[in-house]
């Protein structure tokens, strides 16, 4: 039973834990990651009491093992490697060109954030849960999730508004 319990969910979330590797660590090396996380979960598995979905509580060990491996190296910044998993196949050259400054320079933005607006933005912006499963994650509240949210965006249009008033002059440095 708890066999055919882990490959169920190995098979299942695998692909959801490695792309959210891939974001939050920003690199595409995350294989080391991605044992470590299911090892935990198969360590862990009789402990997941079922008060909510299992991908909330997957991802949740996926963040905080990746906290720890992030803290281990040091390295606490959005990728620009992740524009290579979010352009479309479809699209011309040209409006990939586009797209691929855009979220550049998007994610050179999340760059200048806090780790907590970060790891919101990822969570719903990227990944796409749910108001409930950020907070479940995060182990915030459902009101955290959506205040911190709409605080990352402001500053995002904020910095986006800081680097056009600048003309792209080193803004960063005046931001921080």
């Amino acid at each position: 039973m708890i066999r055919t319990q882990i490959e169920y969910i190995c098979n299942t979330y695998y692909d959801d834990v490695h792309n959210f590797l891939i974001y939050y660590t920003g690199t595409t090396e995350v294989e080391d990651i991605v044992q470590e996380v299911f090892l935990k979960i198969i360590k862990n598995i009789d402990q997941f009491e079922a008060r909510s979905n299992p991908k909330t509580w997957i991802i949740s060990i996926a963040r905080h093992t990746a906290i720890d491996h992030l803290r281990k190296n040091k390295r606490n910044n959005l990728p620009e490697t992740l524009l290579a998993f979010i352009i479309s196949k479809e699209k011309t050259p040209e409006q990939r060109f586009i797209d691929d400054e855009r979220l550049f320079e998007l994610y050179q933005y999340t760059n200048l954030l806090k780790q907590s607006y970060r790891d919101v933005l990822i969570l719903r912006g990227i990944r796409e849960l749910s108001v409930q499963e950020t907070a479940e994650v995060l182990g915030w509240s459902e009101t955290k999730v959506k205040y911190t949210l709409h605080r990352a965006v402001s500053k995002i249009k904020r910095i986006y508004q800081m680097k056009e008033n600048k003309g792209g002059l080193d803004f960063e440095k005046e931001y921080k």
